[in-house]
């Protein structure tokens, strides 16, 4: 096979990545902590334009963790997560010995569902005369939840919202960003996400006081004292002072790769506008502005005569990389036991829905290419 791969969300350098890691380099600061550090946490902060205050961990997962502690969640708490989501949405509750309870996505967003959160809530205040103790809410594939909703139901109840906007940098709903309704909202910057710091993620919080207990918890929770002493369990969180610079140097071509991204979404609809029983995952309004991190479709095979698996296997004989649709989270056996609540709009979307090649180092030609394969399909 000599075709050129074409992968589904490469990292894309912007060029000044070098710079800030040669100064860390140069100043000797190869050490967890440092100037990049708190460079990268300022330049998010500032990219966010909310009175927030970020810290930079070494991943996504390990902010929802630190979020959690925070938020009280201990061992048989309950805790409302999206089903439609990566595993590392709920991992964190089961850490803590808590007990995930799934809600379904609705068809517009394809994230949570206000109308099975607002059932499931009522459901666990009668079984168990509480209520859980967080919502944990993704912004799916760059695509904003339903915020307004979620959060009038949640401020209802008094339960607090902690965003999974691990996929949605840039990404705004009513020209706010995501990332910026909750008490809590972690972002990750994994190799294939907005942007990258090789690994890592960081925890958005409200106040100085949060951001500061988030920095004691990711430093193995080290009391002030000259000797190593330890009141509370802590862990190994923080993000390195030279992956910070990658990101330093990511954020430079954060708009420039939001943009890209959305440029090659609006390329795929003009290509395949044509195929009948195809349908993209879309902004529902006006006041949802997805990133389009991935460009992700739902093939209709009654319609179209071939499935999800057929388009899947076709492009990886092209050397094409794409990917199912998240497997939703209760129909993982690790979670087989957890309460859901909805009906099987998660369920359809991941046995007909892939994601296409998105990254912002993809030519035109590469996604004119993916789309020449597709349309081979429609030919037979």
């Amino acid at each position: 096979m000599n075709k050129k791969k074409i992968w589904l969300s490469l990292a894309h350098m912007g060029g000044e990545e070098q710079r800030f890691i040669q100064q860390a380099f140069d100043d000797n600061y190869v050490v967890p902590l440092g100037p990049n550090v708190n460079g990268f946490e300022e330049d998010l902060e500032k990219y966010l334009d909310q009175d927030i205050q970020v810290v930079a961990l070494s991943s996504g997962t390990a902010a929802i963790h630190l979020a959690l502690i925070q938020l009280g969640v201990k061992a048989g708490d309950e805790v409302i997560c999206q089903s439609f989501t990566f595993a590392a949405s709920a991992n964190p509750i089961a850490y803590l010995g808590a007990k995930p309870v799934f809600i379904d996505s609705e068809t517009e967003t394809w994230n949570m569902s206000p109308h099975f959160l607002r059932q499931a809530i009522e459901d666990r205040l009668s079984k168990t005369r509480k209520t859980p103790k967080a919502i944990i809410p993704v912004h799916l594939y760059g695509m904003p939840a339903k915020m307004d909703e979620i959060m009038a139901i949640a401020k209802e109840y008094n339960i607090p919202v902690l965003e999974d906007a691990a996929e949605a940098l840039g990404a705004r709903y009513k020209e706010k960003k995501c990332g910026t309704f909750g008490e809590f909202a972690c972002l990750s910057f994994n190799g294939n996400k907005m942007i990258t710091t090789s690994g890592g993620g960081a925890l958005v919080c409200k106040t100085e006081e949060e951001a500061q207990r988030t920095m004691f918890f990711a430093t193995q929770a080290r009391d002030n004292a000259p000797h190593y002493q330890h009141s509370q369990i802590g862990y190994n969180y923080r993000l390195s002072n030279v992956c910070a610079g990658i990101g330093r140097g990511q954020m430079l071509v954060l708009d420039n790769h939001v943009a890209r991204r959305r440029e090659i979404n609006s390329l795929y609809r003009e290509l395949l506008k044509n195929v009948a029983g195809l349908s993209f995952h879309t902004n529902p309004n006006k006041d949802f502005k997805s990133n389009y991190w991935l460009t992700c479709i739902v093939i209709d095979s009654a319609i179209t005569g071939f499935t999800r698996e057929d388009v899947r296997l076709k492009m990886d004989s092209e050397n094409i990389e794409t990917r199912p649709l998240w497997k939703p989270m209760h129909l993982q056996p690790v979670f087989k036991d957890a309460p859901y609540y909805g009906d099987t709009t998660a369920e359809k979307l991941f046995e007909h829905g892939l994601c296409l090649p998105s990254g912002p180092g993809l030519t035109d030609e590469d996604i004119e290419r993916v789309a020449r394969v597709f349309l081979e399909l429609v030919k037979g």
